[in-house]
């Protein structure tokens, strides 16, 4: 189940000469539970939208419970219609996205995150990409298992001084596939933010899944969201994709802090002479397009890759790589943003 199949569900039924889910404005599923918000063209059709809307979503699959309600047509309301909560004792919670895999952000998310907890900072790293869960590998936590205390939280564990949650830590191995459904995987992703024992936190640091699906778009309306970070790398390719990742956080109400530019420049071992192997310019001219600040640059330095796979960042293993400056020097920038509000 997606919201994907819910709208075409919709799309099944019209009023008024309209099809169902052209008169949505809110939609959010967590687990099996779908709440919808309707724009109402007139009073005398709410009747009418309901049990239209319910005759068709009784028909997807996993959905247990909907709840509809309305909003008069043209009427403003506060976007997004639904309330999200505060994660509680987490002072900033940051997401870190990308329109599209294989650009280096769960790499960046783990660098950022370290970079932070260097400042001075209490700092919590959760790894929300469910299928691909590398967090783990990158912070020497391969085998670790979590436990849960008296009152069923998980207890996070803890690398580098930070806390650290991945579905990884819950998988007998990593060559074991996680074959779940939508339900089931936001209401993991629920769980790792309200159910896990992060205690007090300045930065809790979320590395997001690729793409601009139901996992944003829920976690989007069910917690309290303090910036968005999105990354890229300088190829056309990637910055086509992250546009998207741009336009989705703004239009459900998250500030995007800024954009980092992955894998930027090559530095030659030798030499020390950087190439732009992937081109120059780019991302700067994609962030002033859409009013965005480009937070910094991160070279492709083969010492990334070597101290990922061996479990020690490079922000922790090499701290005077141009890697590691730069790493630091974004935190500092989106730290000082955070705290200025």
């Amino acid at each position: 189940m997606a919201v994907k199949e819910i709208m075409d569900s919709l799309a099944k039924q019209t009023v008024n000469n309209k099809k169902l889910s052209e008169l949505v404005k809110d939609i959010k599923l967590v687990g099996d539970k779908l709440e919808l918000v309707f724009m109402l063209p007139n009073k005398s059709l709410e009747k009418e939208i309901r049990e239209k809307a319910l005759s068709v979503l009784k028909d997807v699959e996993g959905l247990q419970d909907v709840e509809i309600s309305f909003t008069e047509m043209g009427q403003p309301v506060q976007s997004p219609a639904f309330h999200r909560t505060r994660l509680p004792g987490v002072k900033h919670l940051i997401v870190v996205g990308s329109g599209k895999g294989g650009v280096g952000k769960s790499t960046v998310a783990t660098n950022i995150a370290l970079s932070l907890s260097k400042l001075g900072y209490k700092v919590g790293l959760l790894d929300g990409d469910i299928y691909g869960p590398s967090i783990p590998t990158m912070l020497g936590l391969k085998n670790q298992r979590v436990e849960v205390d008296k009152f069923n939280r998980i207890i996070p564990a803890e690398a580098f001084g930070m806390k650290v949650m991945s579905v990884g830590f819950l998988l007998p191995s990593e060559d074991t596939p996680l074959i779940w459904r939508g339900p089931m995987l936001m209401k993991a992703l629920t769980q790792f933010l309200f159910d896990v024992k992060w205690g007090s936190l300045d930065f809790l640091v979320l590395d997001l899944p690729p793409g601009t699906g139901d996992v944003q778009l829920t976690l989007a309306q069910t917690v309290e969201i303090d910036g968005a970070i999105v990354v890229t790398t300088p190829q056309d390719v990637a910055l086509a994709d992250v546009k998207k990742a741009v336009v989705m956080f703004k239009e459900v109400g998250i500030p995007v802090l800024g954009v980092i530019e992955n894998m930027a420049y090559f530095v030659c071992p030798e030499s020390g002479n950087k190439y732009y192997i992937f081109g120059k310019g780019r991302v700067l001219a994609f962030a002033q397009a859409y009013g965005l600040k480009v937070l910094g640059s991160v070279p492709i330095e083969p010492e990334i890759a070597e101290t990922s796979d061996s479990g020690v960042p490079i922000v922790e293993s090499s701290a005077n790589s141009q890697s590691a400056k730069a790493f630091l020097s974004i935190a500092k920038i989106i730290a000082e943003e955070l705290e200025r509000r």
